[in-house]
């Protein structure tokens, strides 16, 4: 559609107040659009969201982070200003088995894409020999060109046949690739490890570099974005769960709030969990809009383990746990989210990442588990005592990227003009990440501009390629052939 409809006020219900349903009320907002919000839960951010304890803190389910090659995430963080509370960390601590610390970060006298060669040839748990394997193997999976169909093997099946051992499997593939795609290597493809290296490390020389939360999510997608969206005229309807969304021929959309309140808007965008959306469909309107294949994707869960000890354990406020249960340990400090002490005392949280091997294991043995890989590495915690500690798995965390999954994402612009998805796990060419929900929210809100007549483009580009690196990488891309596949005419990176 070329001509304008500016004198036509269009309303669009966002169904969902994650970050894919956040993006989208954002980008449509910002252009005058009439936007409401409907948020099942008391609070937004969907799986990135906190608890409050009984004590009134602020408890994150996990800790999500974000990479610096998250262009959309930090864009969409920068419009709804929020970027002020994200630390950027330039350096990663790698603990190895034995406790050997070796930093992860650029070197200033190398070009990209070689500025973390030195990180890499420094990684002293593994032998010098293994050290190159890795390199080499490294260079032949960015050149190996991906088709990203079912057959297609996995990460894990890929390196036994590029001869990388056990060991090495363990202390480099592994520490890197489930905590980047939330899936083991015997689960997740090869053209999603391969999109890991390609665009968080090899791509720009800050991709690799980590985003932080400074404070709890409930912080993050609180009171300050509810002020952004009021200030732009949405209204965020709060314990509002919408029961059923159902097209009506040229007329929209009609959703249907709790038990039978109606409301109806020019366009839908349905941004909630992959697992309700058949809840949320009629079986018709499921299979004409591409949703009947969600059935068919699997999960991968994520374990956060909270611990509160009496002093700190370490000095340092992150590091990546090489070949044991613990994968990542953050340190969240000694005080609440409104800055003042808490009788809990110092609060580490430790992350572990398709943790499909815990399930059904009695929780008291995980936490000594794990107490033991920090006591192991930092002998203070041997002598901490453990105030208190909770342990979180959420189930359904992200979706698994197994060879295959991406014919089963749907786009976000269904055969339903009125109806829209959003969601990490629709269509963008990104594995279960914040970008790939920031990316699909804003090629929803694209998709209704462009409809009524407002053409503009939302999805940021990626980090820019220095010549090196497009030297390096194949051309045959994944991520580009992914992008075209899903919007065709409208590939952006």
């Amino acid at each position: 559609m070329t001509s304008r409809e500016p004198t036509v006020p269009k309303r669009v219900a966002v169904v969902g107040g994650g970050l894919a349903g956040l993006s989208a009320a954002a980008g449509l907002a910002d252009r005058g659009i009439n936007v409401e919000i409907f948020e099942a839960r008391r609070r937004l951010g969907g799986r990135a969201s906190s608890f409050q304890d009984s004590t009134g803190q602020w408890v994150d389910h996990c800790q999500h982070v974000g990479m610096g090659c998250c262009t959309n995430l930090l864009a969409f963080c920068r419009r709804t200003q929020m970027a002020d509370l994200l630390r950027r960390e330039r350096v990663i601590p790698f603990i190895g088995p034995a406790g050997q610390r070796c930093n992860l970060n650029a070197t200033a006298w190398l070009p990209c894409p070689f500025h973390l060669t030195p990180s890499l040839l420094g990684m002293q748990f593994l032998t010098w020999r293994e050290r190159f394997a890795v390199a080499r193997t490294l260079l032949q999976l960015v050149r190996t060109p991906i088709q990203g169909t079912s057959n297609e093997p996995t990460i894990g099946q890929w390196l036994d046949d590029h001869k990388q051992s056990r060991n090495v499997q363990n202390k480099f593939w592994s520490v890197v690739l489930v905590s980047a795609l939330g899936e083991s290597l015997s689960r997740a493809s090869l053209s999603a490890a391969r999109k890991v290296f390609v665009d968080g490390f090899l791509g720009s020389r800050h991709a690799y570099e980590i985003l932080v939360p400074e404070v709890p999510l409930s912080e993050l997608y609180g009171s300050r974005i509810l002020n952004w969206f009021a200030q732009r005229n949405v209204q965020v309807h709060l314990s509002n769960q919408v029961t059923l969304v159902r097209p009506i021929g040229d007329a929209g959309c009609e959703i249907t709030i709790g038990q039978g309140l109606t409301r109806r808007f020019d366009y839908v965008v349905l941004a909630s969990h992959w697992r309700r959306i058949p809840d949320l469909l009629e079986k018709n309107i499921l299979e004409q809009s591409g949703c009947h294949t969600l059935a068919q994707l699997k999960s991968a869960p994520i374990t956060g383990l909270h611990l509160w000890f009496d002093r700190r354990i370490t000095t340092v406020r992150h590091a990546v746990i090489v070949d044991r249960l613990v994968q990542w340990v953050f340190y969240r400090g000694g005080e609440n989210c409104s800055g003042h002490s808490t009788d809990h005392g110092e609060y580490y949280q430790v992350v572990i990442s398709a943790s499909h091997d815990l399930a059904g294991q009695d929780h008291a043995e995980i936490l000594h588990r794990c107490r033991l890989d920090l006591e192991s590495i930092w002998p203070a915690a041997a002598e901490a005592e453990l105030k208190e500690w909770k342990l979180i798995t959420e189930r359904d965390a992200v979706f698994s990227v197994q060879p295959g999954t991406e014919r089963l994402r749907p786009l976000q612009q269904t055969s339903i003009p009125s109806l829209l998805l959003a969601g990490d796990w629709t269509r963008t060419g990104w594995p279960a990440t914040m970008e790939g929900a920031v990316r699909s929210g804003y090629l929803a809100a694209e998709s209704i501009l462009r409809k009524i007549g407002l053409p503009v483009a939302l999805v940021v580009p990626d980090l820019k390629r220095p010549l090196l690196s497009r030297l390096l990488i194949s051309s045959a891309d994944s991520n580009s052939r992914c992008e075209e596949l899903s919007h065709p005419g409208v590939a952006r990176t």
